[in-house]
């Protein structure tokens, strides 16, 4: 199957067909919400528990929200923010569907929560792992700005630790790309993959920041099980490294964006 043609791109900017896109969406329960998210990740070993399996079976025909609980607390990564997120809004379940919204999508609760609790949270958590400016770098996100959300620890946080850690310097931009919570527009599905026109990263003059659309084939289901239903042509899904994670109605791309070009900001300044 050759894929759809440039020329039936959206520009990053421009509105929604007039197909009806926008169709009411009843978002799942906050664990499997979560679990649709962070499966993209986990599968290829990069953040949780050695559970792919059984992480994928639960957000889709398990639906076990114990398990998932269990699962969802060995995320070393995002888990913490979830628990900020939460405290910060009075809220008693770090996998409330609001708050699990708040971290991957960006707005919502985020507003909610006190720059010195950020601080705190991030010293408690990576001060001992940074020395000098990376620290001071990190340290003064926050003030300036930043929310304890995915695009936040994907372009500020895993810059500094992660490389570090995998050594894979040389990939930086493409695994960043990769781990951010992009959006997709559906241009048609082919077996159980989908279609999409993405919109990606990319450096231009030493700075971060969104390029052109792009056409590329992501991971919809396996043997028809995934994580999207009653998906057509015009549609925007939410992608998680190769995975499409859930459609996205107006609100919560806005969101998504708003967040993401928050973030690439205050990542131009120290990068």
């Amino acid at each position: 199957m050759t894929l759809a043609p440039a020329r039936g791109l959206l520009p990053v900017g421009a509105p929604p067909p007039a197909r009806g896109w926008d169709r009411p969406i009843a978002a799942a329960p906050g664990p499997i919400r979560f679990a649709r998210y962070a499966f993209g990740p986990n599968r290829l070993g990069y953040c949780g528990p050695d559970e792919a399996g059984e992480l994928f079976q639960q957000a889709t025909v398990g639906g076990d929200l114990a398990r998932l609980r269990d699962l969802a607390a060995q995320f070393e990564g995002a888990y913490p923010y979830l628990c900020l997120i939460a405290r910060s809004n009075d809220v008693a379940d770090p996998l409330h569907p609001a708050v699990v919204e708040a971290y991957w999508l960006g707005g919502g609760l985020l507003g909610n929560v006190r720059m010195r609790a950020f601080g705190d949270s991030l010293e408690a958590r990576f001060r001992s792992r940074l020395r000098g400016d990376g620290w001071r770098w990190l340290g003064a996100k926050p003030e300036a700005g930043a929310a304890p959300n995915h695009a936040f620890h994907v372009l500020d946080v895993f810059p500094r630790l992660g490389f570090m850690r995998t050594g894979e310097t040389d990939r930086a931009l493409e695994v960043m790309d990769s781990c951010r919570i992009r959006w997709g527009r559906v241009l048609e599905r082919d077996g159980d993959s989908l279609v999409v026109s993405a919109v990606p990263l990319e450096m231009v003059a030493g700075r971060l920041r969104l390029a052109g659309p792009r056409v590329e084939r992501i991971r919809g289901w396996v043997d028809g099980t995934g994580f999207v239903e009653d998906i057509a042509p015009g549609d925007v899904v939410s992608i998680h490294w190769d995975w499409a994670c859930e459609r996205l109605d107006a609100p919560r791309l806005t969101a998504l964006r708003a967040a993401t070009e928050r973030e690439l900001r205050l990542a131009n300044q120290t990068i």
